[in-house]
């Protein structure tokens, strides 16, 4: 090959390219990546790290004020520029010169500037001193460029500027009082971090809080924002923003009421970065999200692969499941189909086989990092209906199990598993309250391999744990028949 000649071509350097990359590597391919930003991605410097960093201090000293002995010993407030200062470390100041050094110790090519697909296999990629770099790929090309903030159709929004979320993790000055519109796990954590830091928080959402979750997750976080001081807005949309003489923003209401405040930041939603790709010589849409199949590739309007099966999309821009941990999941499939095919091997499309990413569709874990925590994998009581599973839903409130009387004085939290009647196995779980975050993996593993509930039984959870909560989740069931 010449030196722009690759096996496969990434584009978008975040945590999904990276691991498309990585693989692709690990299977003797050839690979170069293409980033128009920072090496890392938006997880890195933009979202999940610096997001958990300005929340984490703030959850630490609420915790500390719960147990009796560090209440007493802890007094002083939380020094917000301490937190920005520590997140500032988690972005490395927003440089990717780490970042770049995995890259180089992987094996991975990086080639800096916009890309577009300018032919099957092809990627022209302008850097930012105009400097063209035509690479070709011998076998795939995979989209990982992710998605961006979603600015909703609301007169005068886009003209007032707005925050979106790369400006609430990244801000140096914390603002007297912020307006966030969206109920999401965005606005939900933004609004907890900066309530947290004693901003006078205004959170204006239509369809209450947390709505993909179940029910209580919602009503527990609204609770818990509340006894922070922040104010809710729950059933109200903006019908016009506007700045003020002062620089702030003035946010009418279709209730009637107004909202002002220093910042807003707007939480609504994500759209993808699809757009100048390139993609519509494809006969695909471009700004549009990417269909794909379970090995990643791209699928065209007759549901087969684009032009042969080259094209894969990965990520936020299949929008099959808009988290980091699932990107890079997708990733580890695509990066080893793309090596397998390239290899003239078989590549099933069989459930749980090594070249698929099956858990995307009925068995996605989060952890969203309010104060309570939620934690859910697969499928809400709701979802399971409308799925027609036979359902039988199993709640409990987490202050009955002894280690949670270890964990906070006056614990609140409450823990749900649906149950598949029908085959006796669980397909969802849900936790809300504090730490409960590390419980989930066990109710992953649980929902992904199907355990079945008389098996559970013998999972004996640590005495006293939070973990506890499985034992009376399954009393409450009632231990099956033999």
């Amino acid at each position: 090959m010449s030196g722009n000649e690759y096996d496969v071509i990434v584009i978008g350097a975040g945590a999904v390219g990276e691991n498309v990359a990585d693989r692709a590597v690990q299977g003797g391919m050839r690979t170069v990546i293409v980033e128009a930003e920072l090496v890392g991605g938006e997880c890195s410097y933009w979202a999940c790290m610096p997001s958990k960093a300005l929340l984490r201090s703030g959850a630490l000293l609420r915790a500390a004020q719960k147990v009796g002995g560090t209440r007493e010993a802890v007094t002083g407030p939380l020094d917000v520029e301490a937190v920005l200062r520590r997140r500032d470390v988690m972005t490395s100041d927003w440089k990717d010169d780490g970042q770049v050094e995995w890259l180089n110790g992987a094996g991975i090519d990086l080639v800096r500037g916009h890309a577009v697909i300018t032919a099957a296999r092809e990627v022209t990629v302008t850097a930012d001193d105009g400097t063209v770099t035509v690479l070709t790929a011998k076998h795939a090309v995979a989209v990982c460029t992710g998605s961006a903030a979603l600015l909703p159709d609301v007169p005068g929004l886009r003209e007032s500027e707005p925050w979106t979320s790369r400006d609430a993790t990244s801000v140096q000055r914390v603002p007297v009082s912020l307006a966030i519109l969206g109920g999401g796990v965005v606005g939900v954590e933004m609004a907890t971090a900066y309530a947290g830091f004693g901003t006078e928080v205004h959170l204006i959402s239509r369809s209450g809080l947390l709505g993909g979750n179940e029910p209580f997750a919602g009503e527990l976080v609204a609770d818990s924002l509340r006894e922070l001081g922040a104010t809710l807005h729950l059933d109200a949309s903006p019908t016009s923003v506007a700045r003020t003489d002062d620089d702030g923003f003035l946010l009418t209401l279709d209730d009637g009421s107004t909202v002002e405040a220093d910042e807003l930041l707007v939480a609504t939603g994500r759209i993808p970065h699809t757009a100048d790709l390139g993609l519509e010589a494809f006969g695909l849409e471009g700004g549009a999200w990417l269909s794909v199949d379970d090995s990643m590739r791209v699928l065209g309007s007759d549901g087969e692969p684009v032009d042969g099966g080259w094209l894969y999309g990965v990520g936020d821009v299949n929008h099959r499941a808009l988290l980091t941990h699932q990107g890079k999941y997708q990733a580890r499939a695509a990066g080893d189909a793309i090596a397998a095919r390239a290899k003239g091997a078989n590549v099933s499309l069989e459930p749980w086989g090594t070249y698929v990413a099956t858990a995307d569709h009925q068995s996605v874990p989060q952890v969203t990092f309010t104060d309570p925590e939620v934690a859910s994998v697969g499928l809400t009581a709701a979802a399971a209906e409308r799925a027609g599973y036979r359902t039988r839903v199993v709640d409990y409130e987490i202050s009955g199990v002894a280690g949670a009387s270890i964990v906070a004085d006056n614990y609140v939290g409450k823990a749900r598993m649906v149950v598949d009647e029908d085959r006796g196995v669980i397909l969802g779980a849900t936790f809300v309250g504090q730490d409960v975050g590390e419980l989930l993996h066990s109710a992953t593993i649980a929902v992904v391999g199907e355990v079945p509930l008389s098996r559970l039984w013998h999972a004996v959870p640590s005495y006293p744990t939070l973990s506890e909560v499985w034992l009376r989740l399954l009393e409450a069931y009632g231990r099956p028949e033999e």
